[in-house]
């Protein structure tokens, strides 16, 4: 057991798990604790310990889903039947009622109420005449093939489109050939590789104007990070940082003039771009990764990706791969948590390659920069 909690610990998704135990215990102590001195003597009290507390919280998170946006996520009879497939679900449940439209046009609607009178007045519809299912409640849930299944083939439904920290983490199980993961960077590693270079003041007054320009992380309960996708592609929030970071000088105080002139104005990183590398500003957006890309800004992120994956100990990639090839599918704990850690160290792999990528394209792009314009002959 402690092997497998290493193995969860070191993946992206230990900080949460660790956040969520001490959510789950605060509020075991505050509802379930209390209640203990009243127990019946016949009734054992580690049956309402905090492990099986937690336990029975993981079970019902673990089997629930997103039902619409009125009723959120629940606990369905029959629907968790079907196993997940990230992307290809056969099935799909939603609520028959008009309680997923919008708020606005719920508070002047006619929407059910389910008090007691409510429900015993209202006709039921052809369609809910199935009362040995739904009884007389209006609200039920409907099951939708989303496209045809052949006879004796598995049907799918689906948790959504989900990498394998996140199936993990709230479902319990990953997939193989997920292509919807993610690997985190953490806003405090960027910072510890900033602070490798520069003096802390110098590092905070960078990411101060960050900030002003509006830019964000992605936040968890108590962290911001920025999120590599599964092509190995880092979160534009990323790029935007290390290139302020290492501006020269005379550039950054430039920019932070610029964003206190313009109170806030996002287009000011894009005015440095644009004098920069003398492009047109209808370009400057789907060209702003690569310009992006210098030399510095790569060995950047090759630092964060060995540093990231520091994180996973002294074993290779190729060691976790070979221990998931001999783990057996029925070890679920063992075999989930090398996947994930397989997954993202790949993930990291390709974060690399990116930043080489990038550095190449980008030594390209200023050669062409300094090339002269040459003058076309006129035609005789």
């Amino acid at each position: 057991m402690k092997l497998i909690c290493s193995f969860v610990a070191l993946s992206s998704i230990r900080q949460i798990v660790k956040e969520d135990k001490a959510l789950i215990y605060e509020d075991w102590k505050e509802s379930i604790l209390p209640l203990l001195d009243s127990l019946p003597s016949n009734i054992d009290p580690k049956f309402f310990s905090v492990e099986q507390y937690f336990a029975a919280k993981s079970l019902i998170a673990s089997r629930s889903f997103e039902i619409d946006d009125y009723h959120g996520f629940g606990m369905v009879p029959l629907a968790d039947l079907f196993n997940h497939k990230t992307g290809a679900e056969d099935v799909h449940f939603t609520s028959t009622s008009s309680h997923s439209e919008s708020d606005d046009d719920s508070d002047n609607s006619d929407t059910v109420d389910l008090d007691a009178d409510n429900i015993g007045n209202k006709e039921p519809s052809s369609e809910l005449d199935c009362s040995s299912v739904t009884g007389d409640d209006p609200l039920v849930l409907e099951m939708i093939m989303v496209k045809d299944v052949k006879a004796g083939v598995e049907v799918f439904n689906t948790y959504g489109l989900l990498g394998n920290a996140a199936l993990l983490h709230r479902y319990g199980f990953t997939e193989p050939d997920n292509s919807f993961g993610i690997v985190n960077i953490d806003l405090e590693l960027v910072q510890e590789w900033s602070s490798s270079l520069f003096s802390s003041r110098f590092s905070r007054a960078r990411v101060s104007l960050w900030r002003r320009l509006e830019y964000r992380g992605c936040d968890s309960q108590s962290a911001e990070y920025f999120e590599i996708s599964s092509n190995g592609e880092p979160q534009i929030e990323l790029l935007i940082l290390l290139y302020i970071i290492l501006l020269p000088e005379d550039t950054y105080r430039k920019l932070d003039l610029a964003v206190s002139a313009a109170n806030n104005y996002k287009g000011s990183i894009d005015t440095i771009l644009f004098e920069k590398w003398n492009i047109t500003w209808d370009k400057i957006s789907e060209m702003r990764a690569d310009l992006l890309l210098t030399e510095s800004v790569c060995n950047a992120l090759l630092w964060l990706a060995d540093k990231r994956e520091s994180l996973y100990g002294s074993s290779s990639i190729k060691d976790d791969i070979e221990a998931l090839e001999k783990c057996c599918t029925k070890e679920r704990k063992l075999y989930h948590s090398l996947v994930l850690r397989a997954s993202e160290r790949r993930i990291l792999e390709k974060l690399r390659t990116y930043a080489a990528v990038g550095a190449r394209s980008h030594s390209s792009l200023k050669s062409i920069q300094r090339e002269p314009k040459r003058k076309r002959s006129k035609r005789s």
